[in-house]
């Protein structure tokens, strides 16, 4: 598996946000309706939150003039003829207009010594509050912040449902895009990588998606919105708040421009930190049998520190917005209230604007930080699914639904052919030249030699993992080119090399993918490849749950694959490499299940220890991608040619 700029590494495509972002916004067509709901409610909600502060302007109008005395001209008019007041309390108010005149004061600013008036003249003049007109404003504020939470919460309840169901599609996906991918596709990326894109990837956008689409909508209209209705309120106000926060914009703009391609980095950088610690651990015992700790950590380390400085460069631009806005917003704060006290000084508008004004402020600045982190998490929206769609959009192995041909396993006798099967990787550097060869039913064939003459690519040909470039392979007379896939491979039983156990009950795993199977079968077949006694010592037998790692042996883990073959019962056989991860002991008992399982079957057997295929009814003897020499293991061994050289080679190695 080709790492961390090797030759086999596939290059991240270029940036393209507004392409992600719109191809986003396409597969997100399934749930439209719910999108376009809690779009809706979210921009009503936002509407309802500006319709309040000219309330509350009403409402600290309402309070201010009660609590301030109510003296004017006309009321001293009808103070002085009413006949109800005495001369002596009239002459005593005269005294204090006279005094106000005096001292050029407005008659309301003497509030200190209205106490002092006559009582009959107090009652009138005393601050009244009107009550009704409070009761009924709060009362409609009340209302206007209730059906705003509500439209707000379900909106929100909405967008969680979107978000989470779209991650669930992207899942699903993504799953059904793995079994449509070639091999070659996991032959040139990493495994971690891969899971970074279903796990991490996904995540990003359902989490970021929940929250960044509503708060955009929401923070948009609520600053456009308080834009329009801070300049109906009052224009010179309005000049003056933009004018304090107009400085946000340029530099909320130059931050969104330096950030982006961190987020883009970040999200390549986790991929590849994915896939190393996956190859690490993976291979933790060899790393660890050849002190290379030191090397691993230092690998880990470079990774590590390059995706923590794309880390913190990106959540530090971004992060610099929320105390920017917020200087903005307090600064906002001043101007209003500095432009604001001349104005109310000079009568041309009252203290219920400045209040109103107050909350406009917030209304347009607190948008901006989260118009600036709805944009940060698009990009990081952008950055995760243009991953996840480039595994979306990569190659699929053909579409075989107008494949006509089919081979039912029950009936098929046995025979392979390779006509002339040329193939390659890539076009420059080919693998198999020319291969030739036919097996007869129940044939047992070996195939053999040095690494990289093409023994595995064979079986991968065979089983259409690749397609061939010339040439054709025939099962029983009919060309694989027009079977399925499936229905190769349920004609195939496989044991490989790196055996696979997954965590479940023993019968999960010997039964995978097969139906309709008792107990008493299973034991049977266990029993006949000799693992009956080690699943009779776990406790609860076949219901005992098992996990791939070091607490079962290599040999219990072939055993149990050779098991779950048998159980298959396929016409053809497939064993790669099977013995090579067990000891001498213990390929013995490997060696005899496998002649159990080869009987009636034709199978192929690739094989590094010669000693294991003498029996073998054919060998094939590779080299360079080509057969040099075939024939059984004494007549080979007579020619005292290649397969000889290879066969005493393993007995000079254990000499030495």
């Amino acid at each position: 598996m080709a790492r961390h700029g090797g030759p086999m590494k596939v290059a991240e495509k270029s940036r393209d946000f507004k392409g992600s972002i719109k191809r986003l916004f396409n597969s997100l067509n399934t749930f439209k309706y719910f999108l376009i709901i809690s779009l809706i409610l979210a921009m009503i909600s936002a509407i309802l939150a500006l319709v309040a502060p000219n309330k509350l302007s009403d409402l600290t109008d309402t309070i201010t003039l009660g609590i301030s005395p109510n003296l004017n001209e006309e009321i001293v008019k009808d103070i002085m003829s009413d006949e109800n007041i005495s001369s002596e309390d009239k002459k005593e108010f005269q005294e204090l207009l006279e005094y106000a005149k005096k001292e050029d004061v407005d008659l309301n600013k003497i509030s200190s010594n209205f106490d002092k008036l006559p009582k009959s003249i107090y009652e009138i003049v005393k601050p009244k509050i009107d009550m009704a007109r409070v009761k009924s404003i709060a009362i409609f504020l009340g209302i206007l912040y209730l059906v705003s939470a509500i439209f707000n919460y379900v909106q929100s309840i909405l967008m969680t449902i979107t978000s989470n169901k779209f991650a669930k599609k992207l899942r699903s996906s993504i799953s059904k895009k793995i079994n449509k991918l070639p091999l070659k596709y996991f032959d040139t990326h990493e495994t971690g990588d891969v899971l970074s894109r279903v796990t991490n990837d996904v995540d990003m956008i359902a989490h970021n998606l929940n929250h960044s689409l509503t708060s955009l909508v929401s923070s948009l209209t609520l600053f456009l919105g308080s834009i329009l209705m801070m300049f109906i309120t009052n224009p010179i106000m309005a000049i003056t708040a933009i004018i304090s926060s107009l400085v946000g914009f340029s530099l909320m703009g130059v931050i969104l421009g330096k950030s982006q391609k961190y987020f883009t980095q970040r999200q390549e950088q986790l991929g590849d930190l994915n896939g190393y610690i996956e190859e690490i651990y993976s291979g933790h015992n060899v790393v660890k049998a050849y002190n290379g700790e030191h090397q691993a950590n230092k690998e880990f380390d470079n990774l590590n520190n390059k995706l923590y400085e794309c880390n913190w460069k990106s959540q530090f631009l971004s992060g610099i917005m929320q105390p920017l806005m917020m200087f903005i917003g307090n600064f906002g704060y001043v101007a209003v209230c500095v432009v604001g006290a001349l104005l109310v000084m000079n009568n041309i508008i009252t203290f219920g604007v400045i209040v109103a004004f107050m909350i406009y402020v917030r209304m347009f600045t607190n948008p901006l930080s989260q118009i600036a982190q709805a944009m940060t998490s698009l990009q990081s929206i952008a950055a995760a699914s243009e991953r996840v769609f480039d595994f979306l959009d990569e190659s699929e192995m053909t579409n075989e639904s107008k494949l006509k041909g089919k081979l039912n396993k029950e009936n098929v006798k046995g025979k392979i052919e390779f006509k002339n099967v040329k193939f390659g990787y890539d076009k420059n550097r080919t693998i198999i030249n020319d291969f030739s060869v036919k097996v007869k039913p129940g044939e047992k064939i070996a195939i053999v030699g040095p690494t990289g003459a093409g023994k595995t690519t064979m079986v991968n040909l065979l089983m259409k993992f690749y397609e061939i470039n010339s040439g054709d392979i025939l099962i029983d007379g009919v060309s694989i080119k027009d079977l399925t896939r499936e229905n190769i491979h349920d004609l195939f039983v496989m044991v490989l090399q790196d055996t696979w156990v997954f965590e479940g009950t023993i019968r999960d795993n010997l039964k995978f993918n097969k139906k309709n199977i008792s107990d008493e079968e299973i034991m049977e077949v266990c029993k006949f490849v000799d693992v009956d006694h080690f699943i009779k010592t776990l406790p609860g037998g076949l219901d005992a749950t098992i996990v791939d790692n070091d607490a079962i042996s290599q040999g219990q883990k072939q055993l149990l694959t050779i098991a779950r073959g048998m159980i298959e019962n396929a016409p053809f056989l497939i064993l790669d490499e099977a013995t090579s991860n067990v000891d001498t002991r213990t390929e013995e008992l490997v060696q005899k299940a496998m002649d159990k399982l080869t009987k009636g079957k034709t199978s192929f057997i690739i094989a590094h220890r010669l000693s294991t295929i003498k029996n073998a009814d054919l060998i094939l003897v590779m080299k360079d991608g080509n057969i040099v020499e075939q024939g059984t293991h004494s007549k080979l061994l007579e020619k005292n040619g290649f397969y000889a050289e290879l066969y005493n080679s393993q007995f000079e190695t254990i000499v030495e």
